[in-house]
């Protein structure tokens, strides 16, 4: 099993999981308005009080460059 910062990835990824996330809530509740990027920064302090600073994956979710 392979250890991860779940909130590290969340970071780097961040541009790309802003905008599928404003597009899924976009898709549940068509015609809202909010602020995406407030949206996202609530979205990433959650995760960081839900997950461990490191998760465990699986070995296969990981590819070592």
């Amino acid at each position: 099993m392979a250890r991860v910062k779940i909130e590290k990835i969340i970071e780097q990824l961040d541009s790309d999981l802003r905008k599928a996330l404003r597009d899924a809530v976009r898709g549940v509740i068509p015609n809202v308005d909010f602020d995406e990027r407030r949206l996202f920064r609530e979205f990433a302090r959650a995760v960081g009080r839900k997950c461990s600073t490191w998760e465990t994956v699986n070995d296969s979710f990981v590819e070592k460059n």
